[in-house]
């Protein structure tokens, strides 16, 4: 997500917000969600068949169509939402295989704009290869609560515009001071509890979306699905494969995340964010000191200690940037927007040359790369108010067990600065809204998401990944029934469609239904290298 602050308002305006925050954290208040009840089983009462989907086209080789499914599965004859579907369908369709349903993650990435945009984003993780193209309709669905299916928006746009003005601090946990992050997450649930349906936001969970996953199926007149998930892609696969075992004909979980965390105390989960993309910086640190100053010019052999200086030395004076038209409105650099750039690039082993030039730059008094970078950052693992942030928030909320104590989160905040010392403070109190959300899941799924019954599991994940990291495909592996690991070398979030070893097993997986061995290694395609693309010029 991009990362867009709050701005200063005058003290006296924080004090009821923050007042009403530190009453609910601290369980002073008989409204404090405190800990939710949870569904062992996640039995709901049977949903009816839903019509066959009625398409049009909308855009090359693309179809759209709306489907209904109840807000809540245990009243089934309820109230209804609509959900946004999209389809490619498959370019040699005498060759058809059936229908691939695929989640690309976020939570909140609109996966009918993911579909869209597959012809100019192959090479990038979960772009599908021409033959599982040619061989399966790929369906895209918005998940309840994401893009064109009633994206929750808990902020006014006036609100949005005020959250551009002000930079955080990068030395402080959660980039404010403490009261400030609480007035920020009052406002923030407030605007949720007065612009959303409460019912519809406590809907939002998981295994309803696995749930309407199940719809759209019987929509599509399929017995079986294929399922490629993503990230958060890799928490919907696996209850799908729960709830629903017999109807998986195979599944592949790319990036995974470590269900039973995802559904555990929310706060040693983004920790191990913090850690995993504390790790991938290092390890761009690393390579620009073994790479030498011929190779990696910035901070000639002591990366670390320049890379340090410069963010102090651009949250103390800020460099101006002109707008560029097509490229950015203006505006300044500064430490915080220099340090989440960096988080995002050094993420991935194929843009560290950019990370390398927008570093030189910087240095050299240049702000425009770096700016511009930061300003194409749209995922981040910790949140920040954009729109997208709104949506991610609230199925986080709706899934999560966050403590509602401040203590706990103070406990928090202390251990991710201290075991990540640069992007540690962006983690800390990042699950404020969760711990005072004001639409509670009483009935989540929260039982281990083993897929029994289902055809076994292919996991890919990544040996240094930013986001999700290595030891939770290692945990799902455990958790599932069956499933079989396969690890990529190197450093990025995603693994199919950037990795030619990857992507002939996961194609296999997804076409016939094979398997490599389990905890097979492949090696990256090309070895990362942190030189600049271009001389760093004023």
């Amino acid at each position: 997500m991009i990362m867009i602050q709050l701005r200063p308002r005058a003290a006296a305006k924080y004090g009821t917000a923050f007042a009403t925050a530190l009453m609910v954290l601290t369980g002073c208040s008989s409204g404090a969600s405190g800990l939710r009840s949870t569904s062992a089983t996640g039995a709901s009462a049977p949903a009816p068949s839903p019509d066959p989907l009625t398409w049009s086209t909308c855009g090359k080789d693309l179809q759209c169509a709306t489907i209904k499914v109840p807000q809540e599965y245990t009243a089934p004859e309820g109230a209804q939402i609509p959900l946004a579907v999209m389809r490619h369908r498959a370019t040699d369709p005498a060759q058809r295989i059936g229908s691939l349903i695929f989640n690309p993650g976020g939570p909140g990435i609109a996966a009918t704009e993911t579909l869209r945009n597959l012809p100019e984003t192959a090479g990038t993780p979960g772009a599908f290869s021409p033959a599982v193209l040619a061989r399966f309709d790929i369906i895209a669905m918005d998940p309840r609560g994401v893009g064109q299916s009633q994206a929750v928006r808990c902020l006014t746009d006036q609100q949005r515009a005020d959250a551009a003005g002000t930079s955080l601090d990068p030395a402080v946990p959660g980039g404010k001071p403490l009261p400030r992050l609480l007035a920020d997450a009052a406002a923030f649930t407030d605007g949720c509890a007065k612009h959303q349906n409460k019912e519809f936001l406590a809907s939002l969970s998981t295994d309803n979306v696995a749930r309407d996953i199940d719809q759209v199926r019987s929509a599509l007149g399929e017995d079986k699905i294929t399922y490629y998930g993503l990230s958060y892609g890799t928490v919907v696969g696996p209850m799908y494969a729960t709830l629903f075992p017999h109807r998986v004909r195979q599944m592949v979980l790319d990036a995974p995340v470590d269900t039973n965390q995802w559904f555990g105390n929310s706060l040693p989960f983004q920790n191990d964010v913090a850690v995993a993309s504390e790790r991938t910086l290092n390890a761009w640190f690393k390579t620009c000191r073994a790479e030498g100053a011929a190779v990696c010019p910035f901070g000639a052999g002591d990366p670390e200690a320049e890379f340090d200086t410069l963010i102090d030395t651009l949250e103390a004076k800020p460099l101006k940037i002109a707008p560029a038209e097509g490229a950015t409105p203006g505006g300044e650099l500064d430490g915080a927007k220099a340090l989440e750039a960096t988080r995002a690039l050094a993420g991935d082993q194929n843009t560290w040359p950019l990370l390398t030039s927008a570093l030189l730059a910087a240095q050299k008094g240049n702000g425009a790369p770096f700016y511009t970078l930061w300003n194409s950052v749209t995922v981040s693992p910790f949140p920040v108010p954009t729109a997208m942030f709104e949506t991610h928030t609230a199925v986080r909320c709706a899934d999560w067990k966050t403590p509602s104590g401040i203590a706990a989160h103070k406990a928090a905040a202390t251990k991710a600065t201290t075991e990540a010392k640069r992007i540690g403070p962006r983690a800390a109190y990042s699950a404020l809204n969760c711990a005072r959300w004001p639409a509670p899941n009483k009935d989540r799924v929260t039982k281990p998401l083993t897929g029994a019954g289902a055809p076994p599991a292919l996991v890919v994940a990544g040996r240094l990944d930013p986001v999700t990291p290595h030891h939770w495909a290692e945990n799902m592996t455990r958790t599932m029934d069956s499933a079989v690991l396969l690890t990529r070398e190197g450093v990025g979030h995603g693994s199919y469609g950037i990795n030619s070893c990857v992507d002939t097993a996961v194609d296999a997986a997804l076409l016939h239904g094979t398997h490599p061995a389990d905890s097979t290694v492949c090696k990256t395609d090309t070895p990362a290298t942190t030189h600049p693309f271009v001389p760093a010029k004023r």
